[in-house]
């Protein structure tokens, strides 16, 4: 199996800088992800239980193996503040393999 048909990029977001540094360091220390990116000051709007919604986010980026998402997804639902919490899968369509191996090494469970 092609080491691209293996991973893949979570696409998440957090209400906090605090909270996503918390929950992406979890995913880190778990060996969930290989490295979480955090980007601060997104806008978002969006419709909650019926009521049009705008906030301020911070984007998390992670980077693992798509068979750890199981996991992934349950340690964010079990760290976030989140009612239901934005967590998404997208494939990983090629890259630096070298950058792909690391991703790999990182995310192996002891």
């Amino acid at each position: 199996m092609k080491s691209t048909e293996k991973l893949c990029w979570v696409y998440m977001t957090a209400g906090s800088i605090k909270e996503a540094k918390k929950i992406g360091k979890i995913l880190v220390e778990r060996n969930l992800a290989a490295c979480v990116n955090l980007l601060e000051n997104m806008t978002s709007i969006y419709k909650w239980e019926g009521n049009l919604e705008e906030g301020n986010e911070v984007i998390m980026i992670a980077k693992t193996r798509k068979s750890l998402m199981t996991k992934l997804i349950e340690s964010v639902k079990s760290h976030h503040s989140y009612e239901c919490p934005c967590v998404l899968e997208l494939p990983v369509q090629g890259g630096n393999p070298e950058f792909l191996n690391w991703i790999e090494e990182e995310t192996k469970q002891i």
